[in-house]
């Protein structure tokens, strides 16, 4: 059964009044600004009273935004696995997560959102296999900047010099930032605080820009904002299952303190899955094990949680890149391309076809398509947490040399050896109670 039913899409809409705005016009009709008007007045109220249809009880009961009710509303399990930090056991996965995250963004940055045709016709143009068990040899408009930063070409295999700047990786930078600006007290105040303070712009449009306007933090989500159903907070994880491995309970509580802002529901309970999936996994050593243990940290009966056993279950029958991006297809049909729950399905996948392979669960996750740097990036990182850097072929990291690029205000890279170090020391503070 599907999640959602989604009405037909109205973009015809627009594209009717449009061009026959601009017909009428030639033609030298009177009278057309005054009916172009009242085409937006009359837009305008029936947008407002969409908007103010009211839920469903029964479906918002199941998926508060409050912390306290999202516990109420967990299934049984363990929520602690670690009470201290083994260190060595905890730099080894920490920098096979940390440095299979970007492996997982880097393959699919300079492909985010392609169709699957689209990177297989960019494949057989540069000459090289797909699925891709490397960085891709070329990009297509190579100088353009990425995040106003690094260069489409510096995510290729000849031009990369450092890891490159992306979304997916300023938010992992930025939560050490948060982490050590305010402690693991942090608030969602804070959180919204440094946003503002450290980001000179980011695609978490509007709850961003209501920071920007001065809005608090608490009710940013909460104004003009359509896409907080979206995958923002499930990218934002990764900290706080990084800075207290072992410990998923306590990962989801920060996670959602960092979602609050920008996110509800659905939205919300992603980046506490992934926070919590990540934590379990430094413990479990086991990708699978871990995901299924995530659950345990949202909602029983959330869409998400709904959507994610119905992932796992199928796991087994799905094959390929081609077959779990079909499934996701019919599945979740009109959903939009960023949307947390189809790429928390895709990221599962990934997971499950790739299984000890490092190249096949990022190449596969990729070729899925749809936010396929963010899912890289997240399958990435918990197989990293789960296996350590042994697991991760050198190829992917071999011309990082020590430096992850930013575009955190003030703050040009970061070396990957001090952030290994930083997240180490903040682990070690949580996990012993300070």
């Amino acid at each position: 059964m599907k999640p959602y039913k989604y009405p037909e899409p109205l973009q015809d809409i627009e594209r009717a009044i449009n061009p026959w705005a601009q017909h009428t016009a030639e033609t030298g009709a009177a009278g057309l600004d005054e009916k172009v008007a009242e085409i937006r007045a009359l837009l305008a109220e029936k947008l407002a009273e969409l908007r103010a249809l009211p839920e469903d009880p029964a479906l918002r009961a199941a998926e508060p935004d409050d912390l306290d009710a999202i516990r109420a509303l967990r299934p049984d399990g363990e929520r602690r696995y670690w009470t201290e930090l083994p260190e060595a056991t905890y730099r080894d996965r920490l920098a096979g997560a940390w440095l299979g995250r970007c492996a997982g963004n880097g393959l699919g940055a300079i492909v985010e959102l392609w169709e699957i045709d689209k990177m297989e016709a960019w494949a057989e143009y540069l000459g090289e296999a797909f699925l891709p068990a490397d960085y891709w040899s070329g990009a297509e408009r190579p100088n353009d900047l990425q995040y106003q930063t690094s260069p489409r070409a510096a995510f290729t295999r000849s031009k990369m010099d450092g890891v490159p700047a992306d979304d997916d990786l300023i938010y992992t930078q930025l939560g050490m930032l948060i982490l050590e600006d305010y402690g693991p007290d942090f608030t969602v105040d804070d959180v919204g605080a440094a946003w503002v303070k450290y980001l000179p712009f980011s695609y978490v449009t509007a709850a961003f820009a209501n920071l920007q306007k001065g809005l608090p933090a608490l009710e940013a989500a909460d104004v003009d904002n359509p896409t907080s159903f979206w995958i923002g907070a499930s990218i934002r994880a990764d900290p706080w299952g990084y800075a207290v491995a072992g410990y998923p309970e306590l990962a989801a509580e920060l996670s959602w303190r960092n979602a609050y802002g920008s996110n509800r529901r659905n939205g919300i309970y992603g980046g506490m899955y992934f926070a919590s999936v990540i934590a379990a996994a430094f413990a479990l050593g086991d990708p699978m094990a871990a995901l299924e243990a995530g659950l345990n940290e949202i909602p029983a009966d959330c869409v998400l949680a709904r959507e994610l056993r119905w992932a796992l279950d199928v796991a087994g029958d799905i094959k390929d890149y081609r077959e779990a991006r079909m499934a996701a297809d019919v599945r979740y049909a009109g959903m939009h391309p960023v949307h947390t729950i189809n790429n928390a399905a895709l990221t599962v996948w990934g997971l499950a076809i790739g299984g000890d392979d490092f190249s096949k669960v990022i190449g596969e996750t990729v070729a899925m398509g749809l936010d396929n740097d963010c899912t890289a990036a997240t399958a990435g990182s918990i197989f990293g947490a789960a296996y350590g850097l042994g697991a991760i072929p050198a190829h992917w990291t071999r011309n990082y040399n020590n430096k992850v690029y930013s575009y955190i205000i003030g703050i040009e890279s970061f070396g990957l050896d001090d952030m290994i170090d930083r997240y180490t020391s903040l682990a070690r503070n949580v996990l012993a109670g300070d």
